[in-house]
């Protein structure tokens, strides 16, 4: 048994699922950070659970060319690869989303898929900051110790000078009256809101003064059971090219500062237009459906017959005002994936498009997808384990592998999304 504290010299073979390295020392598993295949590292164990120990690297005693240096700390924003050259970063990922499928869904690939590449700094357009004593920042990776997001790079500039001037304003209110702020700009940056989570019993209104250089700011005391709007409306409007060339047009999408949507804003469009390029021709079912992205871009390129399910409220109010100009092409189902599907079983789209949590597809999800015998189903996920899970069931319910590709909506850290294209 490898005890904490040990420092052990590993030769580190291959990437996992979260931004460790695999090593072993005397057949024993061990997870390390800091590292890449094919050094030779030492490492201090932090903790071991079961049989699997996790690691930091100490020193490199044989470097990778791939290596490269690290200014700020790596494990704040889950920049975790940071330290990897951004050209190997992207094969690592591809790397594990062939070994989740191979190990977990027992489906061999020939080669890893291709990662779509993203500028490294400033792409994220969705953030949650914790507030600690007036101090807004990420939490560093397995901790709740706060670091600074601006460091990171993945926040525009104007997006930390606005959480600089917050700071400032939040220190000279009442600091301790905040616990996080949920940040949403639009993809050219020219619209940002916020959201603010508040302690019990805390008075709202007394946050009103960080709107400055905001579309709009809600609150929430977390003894509360609704948002309470600060100023303006917390809300931005992308208008995304879909299409490309003579036959493109304007897909207009406004969403809720509290609302999922992609993070990166340089790899919306590709990702749209990629899934899009998947769909059969024919009725489409848009499930997870957010606020419109997939669905309303097939509907902006003149699809006839889509169905948007969304059973977040949040979500599901943008994307009932975002359908508007669609009907009665745009159907918009505000309730459950499950609840929908029980009730559609006769249903026979073409298509069915799938963006699931993290978590992916419940058992009850999957089942009513195969039974509806969609020819083609787009698979967007952002897990590759609970893709990989998924996959294996989709493959014994009839179907088979169709496309896959990746993309690197978030640069440096662990996070990977996959598109799979599933035909029956």
């Amino acid at each position: 048994m490898i005890e904490p504290g040990s420092v052990l010299t590993l030769d580190v073979e291959k990437p996992t699922a979260g931004g460790r390295m695999l090593a072993r020392h005397h057949g024993h598993v061990v997870l390390v950070w800091g590292a890449i295949p094919g050094e030779r590292v030492t490492a201090r164990v932090d903790q071991t659970k079961k049989s699997v120990a996790f690691a930091s690297t100490l020193d490199v005693l044989s470097a990778s060319p791939d290596r490269r240096d690290v200014m700020a700390d790596p494990r704040c924003g889950g920049n975790v690869l940071a330290h990897v050259a951004y050209e190997r970063q992207r094969a690592l990922k591809g790397e594990i989303i062939r070994d989740a499928l191979g190990r977990i869904g027992r489906i061999p690939l020939d080669r890893a898929p291709d990662v779509m590449a993203s500028p490294e700094r400033g792409y994220r357009m969705r953030a949650r900051l914790h507030v600690v004593n007036g101090r807004l920042g990420f939490y560093r990776e397995e901790s709740h110790e706060l670091c600074d997001a601006a460091a990171t790079g993945q926040l525009a500039e104007s997006t930390n000078a606005w959480i600089a001037a917050a700071q400032e304003t939040l220190r000279s209110i009442r600091p301790g009256g905040v616990t996080a702020v949920e940040i949403a700009e639009n993809v050219t940056g020219d619209e940002r809101g916020c959201h603010l989570d508040l302690r019990e019993g805390t008075d709202a209104s007394a946050y009103a003064a960080l709107a400055s250089g905001l579309v709009g700011l809600s609150a929430q005391p977390a003894d509360s059971l609704e948002a309470e709007m600060l100023a303006g409306r917390p809300h931005v409007t992308d208008v995304i090219q879909v299409g490309e060339g003579a036959a493109a047009v304007s897909l207009r999408l406004t969403r809720s500062v509290r609302a999922f949507f992609q993070g990166n804003r340089f790899l919306v469009t590709p990702l749209l237009r990629h899934v899009m390029a998947l769909v059969t021709d024919g009725p489409v079912v848009d499930l997870y459906a957010g606020g419109g992205l997939f669905g309303l871009g097939l509907l902006a390129m003149g699809a006839e017959d889509v169905t948007l399910v969304e059973g977040d409220p949040v979500s599901g109010a943008d994307l009932q005002v975002n359908a508007d100009s669609y009907r009665p092409r745009a159907r918009v189902e505000r309730s459950s994936v499950e609840a929908f599907l029980a009730g559609r079983r006769s249903l026979r789209p073409a298509t069915v498009i799938v963006d699931p949590p993290r978590t992916g597809l419940s058992r009850d999800a999957v089942a009513g997808i195969v039974a509806m015998k969609p020819a083609t189903l787009v698979y967007v996920s952002c897990d590759a384990a609970t893709l990989a899970r998924d996959a294996r069931v989709l493959l014994d319910g009839g179907y088979a592998l169709g496309e896959m590709m990746a993309l690197d909506l978030f640069p440096n850290t662990a996070h990977v999304e996959t598109v799979v294209q599933f035909v029956r």
